[in-house]
């Protein structure tokens, strides 16, 4: 009977732990593509494909937090890369890459660039929210995970929802264009099933709050047509 309790005991410990483990993770409906946001590091994150985004590659825009995180797991390839001859970090720019075994856990990895940082709004982002649906189709990833990585940048004076609503614009209207095209039968690609958030667990409210803007400036823009 002993013996029975303390293997209880452990089963009931072990639960626990794997439920603290989990990440904070917030479901987001009305979308045309269902969202979650999700507290977790981009570097740890096991996925098809996760984005993250660069500032222009220079030694003013250093790297912060979960930037650092992935670039100690490539062994600095993304120290390595980042040269004005090399990834630009142009607006716009990007580069997909298979992380190494041991290294990222995620299967690939596309480095969106945001340009100048000092000069760095919000806006921005919707062209990145664009570029996230796209190449996302164009690698044939229905789930992507998307980190704006801003913060981490080191640029650090707007709300993480301001963020998240331009990403989440563009990036409905790149399923808006796709759902268009697939409807005239001239797409043969795959499209977007769901696309995962993250922001860390102190900026997840605001983030939510900024999608749900997205989606309902995008719902009006609908029933306007």
């Amino acid at each position: 009977m002993k013996l029975f309790s303390i293997f209880a005991l452990v089963a009931v410990s072990f639960c626990l732990t794997s439920l603290q483990a989990q990440p904070a993770s917030i479901e987001i409906g009305g979308a045309v593509v269902p969202i979650r946001v999700l507290a977790q590091s981009p570097a740890d994150t096991m996925t098809d494909l996760q984005v993250i985004c660069l500032f222009r590659s220079s030694p003013v825009n250093t790297l912060h937090g979960s930037l650092v995180e992935a670039n100690e797991k490539l062994k600095g390839l993304l120290d390595r890369v980042r040269k004005p001859e090399l990834f630009r970090g142009d607006l716009g720019e990007t580069l997909l890459i298979t992380p190494p075994s041991g290294s990222l856990a995620a299967k690939k990895l596309l480095l969106i660039g945001l340009g100048n940082s000092q000069d760095f709004a919000p806006q921005r982002m919707q062209l990145v929210g664009e570029i996230v649906y796209t190449e996302s189709t164009r690698v044939g990833v229905a789930q992507p995970y998307f980190a704006p990585t801003i913060l981490d940048g080191g640029v650090t004076k707007f709300a993480t929802g301001e963020v998240a609503e331009q990403v989440i614009a563009g990036f409905l209207r790149a399923a808006d264009i796709e759902k268009m095209v697939r409807g005239e039968n001239a797409s043969g690609r795959i499209m977007v099933a769901g696309l995962t958030y993250l922001a860390g667990p102190k900026n997840m409210e605001s983030t939510r709050a900024g999608i749900e803007k997205a989606i309902g400036a995008a719902v009006k823009t609908q029933e306007a047509r």
